[in-house]
């Protein structure tokens, strides 16, 4: 067992450098974290569905994809639309912010909650071109039990931080009794989202 410490440990590193990191996905995650809604049903979402895709990846599912130009401009402006679409509700709440027990008093339903996740996590281009294609095409050092070592470990990455974001998220609370903090929050989700859209389109270009 000692001889997959090495190939976990790079598996769990590149994960967790793909991934914290300011993106529509978490800024989502830490919003639903603050108001204590659905987290944990939302963060099993996120990580699993990173542990499906980069199983996906290590199995070879990034070839495939790196060969399909039409399928990544079809996500591509998919998920432009939509963070344009989150940025300016963003913004909207910003113009209105609530203090924490109010926001919580007004938030989502289960349903929207996890289809705006479902959205965050598959209508993101660098999933497939970051998660699938980059960790499978470095799984391919690896063989036979080091590679599903190496899986795990970047699995694992993605288990930690969803959840470590999510239920991480209430040690802030203080701060986001406040309405002002929710009016800062929201303004910066909403620059994250549209600066990622732009990104987006700007592939397109």
């Amino acid at each position: 067992m000692d001889a997959l410490y090495p190939s976990f440990l790079s598996g769990l590193l590149l994960g967790g450098s793909l991934i914290v990191a300011i993106g529509a996905q978490n800024a989502f995650i830490l919003r639903q974290g603050l108001l204590r809604q659905h987290v944990f049903v939302l963060c099993l979402i996120c990580a699993f569905s990173d542990a499906l895709l980069i199983a996906a990846g290590v199995a070879g599912l990034g070839t495939l994809v790196s060969r399909s130009p039409i399928l990544i401009a079809a996500v591509t402006l998919g998920g432009a639309l939509f963070l344009f679409a989150y940025a300016i509700s963003a913004f909207r709440r910003a113009l209105r912010p609530d203090a924490l027990h109010a926001a919580r008093g007004g938030g989502s339903s289960l349903r929207a909650a996890v289809a705006a996740c479902l959205a965050f996590t598959f209508l993101n281009p660098h999933v497939y071109l970051d998660t699938v294609l980059l960790v499978g095409s470095l799984s391919g050092a690896y063989a036979g039990a080091a590679r599903v070592s190496f899986a795990a470990g970047a699995i694992s990455a993605s288990f930690a931080w969803f959840f470590g974001l999510g239920y991480g998220a209430r040690l802030l609370e203080p701060i986001f009794a406040r309405p002002e903090a929710w009016r800062v929050l929201d303004t910066i989700i909403g620059l994250v989202m549209a600066a990622l859209g732009l990104a987006l389109v700007a592939r397109l270009v």
